[in-house]
């Protein structure tokens, strides 16, 4: 009876109504599948994202692990030098109180020293002032200085002209006592060589005499012999003529 009384215009409207509902489901489906999808896309992005942040925290692991490691032996090791330290400064703490010590004498002594400098600071300071002073003073009278010190160089070089003048003179002197020594040199070995002739001759003569027993016929032979160290002295005394000739023996500079 209901089916008798649908007309096609009822139907078709309930179909298009559906139609539309079917279609607005759809959409709605459609809608919630693209952001699932999406949401999907935004998930896997996210979990390269946190597989890479997963990689990168493993090499930290890593990283932090090595660097703990090394970080323990440095400990151990600086435990160790701590240790040989302690060892070493109760070693080193006789030394320290006796280098405590030595400061102090030295800070007392560099307390003094600066003390000593402070005066000689002033000191200094003072015989600036003075040099000073003293400075313009010499300014003031320099034409007088430069005089003086014309008088004295002219004062000088007459001490050193005279100087070498007795130079000169002393020197003179020595090579005149020189030739006169090698003179008097000279004259003695000839003096001692004719005594010595002379004594030959006489020891001759008395030879001659004893053996032959003729004074009659030695007397020539005294003669001469007595007469050849005259000839041979008045040879030797012959080179002393010859002062008389004007030349200087003993100017040889």
């Amino acid at each position: 009876m209901t089916e008798g009384t649908i007309t096609p215009e009822v139907r078709i409207k309930e179909l298009e109504e559906a139609l539309a509902t079917e279609t607005d489901r759809l959409q709605k489906l459609f809608a919630a599948y693209e952001t699932q999808e999406k949401e999907l896309v935004d998930a896997k992005a996210e979990i390269e994202v946190l597989e890479k942040e997963i990689i990168d925290r493993e090499i930290e692991k890593e990283s932090l692990e090595s660097i703990i490691a090394e970080k323990d032996v440095r400990v151990r090791e600086l435990e160790m030098k701590a240790t040989k330290s302690s060892k070493r400064v109760e070693h080193l703490e006789p030394e320290l109180d006796k280098m405590e010590e030595k400061y102090s004498r030295e800070k007392d002594r560099l307390g003094k020293v600066f003390g000593i400098a402070e005066e000689l600071d002033n000191d200094l300071r003072l015989a600036v002032t003075e040099m000073k002073a003293r400075d313009d003073w010499y300014v003031a009278h320099m034409q007088i200085f430069e005089d003086l010190n014309k008088a004295i160089k002219e004062r000088y070089e007459m001490i050193e002209r005279a100087v070498e003048a007795e130079r000169k003179s002393q020197h003179m002197s020595r090579v005149f006592t020189e030739r006169m020594e090698e003179m008097v040199q000279a004259r003695s070995e000839e003096q001692a060589e004719e005594e010595a002739e002379a004594a030959e001759a006489e020891a001759a003569t008395a030879a001659v005499e004893v053996v032959e027993e003729t004074p009659a016929e030695e007397e020539p032979v005294v003669e001469d012999a007595t007469e050849e160290p005259a000839e041979e002295s008045a040879e030797e005394e012959a080179p002393p003529a010859d002062w008389g000739d004007g030349a200087d023996p003993w100017a040889t500079e």
